[in-house]
Order: C-alpha cells, then structure tokens, then sequence
C-alpha cells in the first residue's frame, strides 16, 4: 500500500514507522501547504492519505484529498462543526472519508461498553455521571475527540441529559466532561457513575501511541478501494 501521511507531528511520525515495518510505502509526507505543490506526483501515486494534522487545517487537507480523488482516513479532532459540510461534499464528489475520533480497537470496545452502561444506568435512580480525560500537555483540543464521542454516546442514552460541558456541573441536564493535560499521558479516558453508596467506573488508558497506529493503518487497508464514508463501526464487526 502506498501512503501519504498529512501531519508529520508525533502521529504523523508513528504513522510512518509502522507502515514501513508492515512492508508499505510512505511516498509522501506533507507539513505545510507548499508540500501539496511540492510533492503532488507523488500524492497523486498514493492509494490513500492517512492525515493527523491540526483542526485548522484539517477540512482544507479533506477537501483536497476529494480533489485528487484519495481515499483520506483522519485521527484529527476538533473540526465536527464541520462534519455534516464534509460529508455532503464527499457524497457530492463520489469521494472516501474514514474518520474516528480514536483508532485504538480498544477504545472502540469501551465505546461500545459506555453504550450499553448507559442504557442500564438510565434505568437506574440515584447516580451522577461525568466523564475524565487525560492527555499529554501538547494536545491542542479540550475534550478529546474521544470524550465528545464518549459524553453524546452517553446523552443519547440518558433521558435526563440533554447536553455536555468542559467543567464541572450542577445542571442535571448537562454531563461534565473533564479535561486535564498533564506530562507524557498518551490517554486516558474514564466514565464514572457515583451515588450515595457506591462508584461504578468503566476506564480505558492507551499505553503508547502503537494501538492508535494500528487501527489507522488497517482503516487504510480497509477503504483504499471503497467510496463513501466510513467509521471504526464499519471496520470492527461486533
């Protein structure tokens, strides 16, 4: 598989790795806008772009990839306001997007546990719920991509919530989600459920970065012949 990585930060380098040590080819690495001009043949020789730039970039990087008519998967968060214009656009130009907002199989098994723990606990009188992240200190958006998708997972399920806020809350129509950036932590994610006499706590911690590049590089695999748009629900059939 030939690859082209948008974003050379700590992903983008991880990226590169791992894809070299599973026999693919990195045949272009952009950084900067001058690298599309730069480096276009070479995009153009892709089978698809694996992108973990920065929010304010990442839509322009999305649209150029619809352009050039390459699949793009993206790790990058903090850009779902505009998420329904991207998707129109790449059904509009018979384009790929794969996105998720965490590529570790791992996460997505939590995802699907906060679901269904939301569902029982909804049923349930007498406890609160909150959502904690923690992330390393260079992490630009608060929450995480995960968090958000982890909180509206959980509003989705609660009847009583209608909404979430980066704080802590009194409101119980709003689920507090709190954001830390602290030293090397590559992520961890916890829901707690707390009432008068106990806790109920469901928590996933990423050891390194290796799980993250993994489920990219199979969501790669996984779309580089596929139009439409994709999700880490599509890859994982469970």
């Amino acid at each position: 598989m030939k690859i082209a990585i948008t974003g050379y930060g700590k992903m983008g380098k991880e990226i590169e790795k791992a894809a070299l040590r599973n026999g693919d080819s990195v045949v272009a690495v952009i950084d900067s806008p001058t690298d599309w001009n730069e480096q276009l043949q070479e995009i153009k020789e892709a089978d698809v772009i694996i992108d973990f730039s920065q929010p304010d970039v990442a839509v322009e990087i999305f649209l150029k990839s619809f352009a050039l008519n390459k699949p793009v998967v993206t790790g990058t968060t903090g850009w779902n306001d505009q998420l329904e214009m991207v998707r129109k656009k790449c059904i509009e130009t018979d384009a790929t997007l794969f996105y998720a907002p965490n590529f570790s199989i791992g996460v997505n098994i939590f995802f699907k546990l906060n679901r269904e723990l939301a569902r029982i606990m909804n049923q349930v009188d007498g406890y609160g719920v909150k959502v904690k992240e923690t992330h390393h200190i260079q992490k630009i958006d608060a929450p995480s991509g995960t968090a958000i998708k982890t909180g509206e997972d959980i509003i989705l399920h609660t009847d009583e919530l209608k909404s979430w806020v980066n704080k802590a809350s009194d409101d119980p129509t709003e689920l507090p989600i709190i954001s830390k950036r602290k030293g090397k932590v590559t992520g961890t994610h916890k829901v707690i459920y707390k009432s008068n006499v106990d806790e109920i706590e469901l928590i996933h911690k990423a050891k390194s970065r290796a799980a993250f590049t993994q489920g990219a590089l199979l969501a790669a695999a996984f779309v580089k012949d596929k139009k439409g748009i994709f999700t880490m629900e599509d890859l994982i059939n469970y």
